[in-house]
């Protein structure tokens, strides 16, 4: 089992930057491919951002590309996400998650590939 919790949200000016972390517990955190999603009201759970376990390979979502960095700490048993030139279409919940079925681009888009999830913390970007 593994427990997720994330921190960080909060509410930010557009073209400003937030800083979101999630600390895991539980089993060998570096197992785990570690993701972030985000869902806005009325809308499905989206991918932001996945990192494998090594912390070497990396994906993005399409939106976020070149604004947001994911990393990791497998030392600390935290996953990051630098979010800068904030827009007000980023404003959503975002959730931290946890896989080991990870194995490419496709699967760490895809929710359903992720075992553990955060409770999830709140992005507001005004404009």
């Amino acid at each position: 089992q593994v427990q997720l919790v994330e921190s960080g949200g909060g509410l930010v000016q557009a073209g400003g930057s937030l800083r979101l972390s999630c600390a895991a517990s539980g089993r060998t955190f570096s197992t785990y491919t570690m993701g972030w999603f985000r869902q806005a009201p009325g809308t499905e759970r989206k991918f932001v951002a996945a990192i494998r376990g090594s912390g070497i390979t990396t994906y993005y979502g399409d939106s976020v590309k070149g604004r947001f960095t994911i990393s990791r700490d497998n030392a600390k048993n935290t996953v990051s996400l630098q979010m800068n030139s904030l827009k007000p279409e980023d404003t959503a919940v975002y959730f931290c998650a946890a896989g080991e079925r990870v194995i490419g681009a496709a699967t760490a888009a895809t929710a359903t590939w992720y075992d553990y999830w955060g409770q999830g913390t709140q992005v507001t970007v005004s404009s």
